[in-house]
């Protein structure tokens, strides 16, 4: 078995010696993360966990390694009350652990594909993998689904994760569901452009393509080179981004800060239209 003829395998189905023989060539864990939140009248609860499985199982084929089960259990989402989020201290200790149990197993590259990126759940996974690496030396890749392909594309419940889900599955969106009015924030839960007359199968097929060939390549040059410069500064872009949110709501707790950020975008785009 060779590199240039990648294994890969599904956690739960691997016997003990299928597992060690994906690791002894391909030490690369995929660890899928979603969210069971609220996107909107016109998408279902799962989606971040549904995309985050889909991009995460093509670059296992394609690298090789190994996919954990998908994780469905977010830090901080939009106020739904059939959302289910987690609190940020127990998810900081669970991915503490599930990384040292990881490392001690002799995996060398663990690929965090998180469908769900607000800020508090981001800021706080990509603090635990830079504690991995500090502590463990195992190199810990946490990224959206589509932050290699472009920031700006990392919308909420619009174009780019109706399009996606429209690709995977699409017999969960119904456009029809946002009505044919100008979108009201509050009821739609769409952050960046409408998907309406906009979102369509062959626009998330080929994102998603691309996804998968950025990510397939910064994990193979992670798992060749070792190198954690690239992780550094990735996690410092993505910080970047959440300057001003931080700037803004940081003196809160993550709890606290999403229910503020989500109470003063409503009520910013409400005096907007007003």
């Amino acid at each position: 078995m060779s590199l240039t003829t990648p294994r890969w395998g599904r956690y739960t189905d691997l016997r003990p010696d299928e597992l060690s023989a994906i690791r002894a060539v391909v030490p690369v864990a995929y660890l899928p993360w979603g969210a069971l939140e609220w996107h909107g009248p016109h998408l279902p609860f799962g989606l971040e966990g549904f995309v985050a499985e889909a991009v995460s199982e093509r670059v296992a084929r394609h690298v090789g390694g190994v996919l954990l089960p998908t994780t469905w259990w977010p830090v901080t989402t939009l106020p739904h009350p059939d959302a289910l989020p987690v609190h940020s201290d127990i998810m900081r200790r669970m991915w503490d652990t599930l990384f040292n149990r990881l490392a001690q197993a002799a995996w060398r590259v663990v690929v965090v594909i998180t469908g769900h990126y607000t800020p508090g759940h981001e800021l706080v996974l990509m603090e635990a993998a830079e504690q991995a690496l500090t502590r463990c030396n195992l190199l810990v890749l946490v990224l959206p689904p589509l932050a290699l392909v472009d920031e700006e594309m990392l919308d909420y419940a619009g174009l780019w994760e109706t399009s996606l889900l429209m690709a995977l599955r699409p017999e969960l969106v119904d456009l029809d569901a946002l009505g044919t009015q100008p979108l009201s924030l509050k009821e739609s839960g769409v952050i960046g452009r409408d998907p309406r007359g906009l979102a369509s199968a062959s626009m998330g097929a080929t994102t998603l393509e691309l996804a998968v060939e950025r990510i397939t390549h910064a994990v193979e040059q992670l798992l060749n080179e070792g190198n954690p410069a690239s992780l550094q500064a990735l996690y410092e872009r993505r910080r970047r981004r959440y300057q001003s949110y931080l700037e803004r709501y940081g003196q809160k707790s993550l709890e606290a800060a999403a229910q503020a950020w989500w109470i003063d975008l409503v009520d910013g785009r409400s005096k907007a239209k007003n």
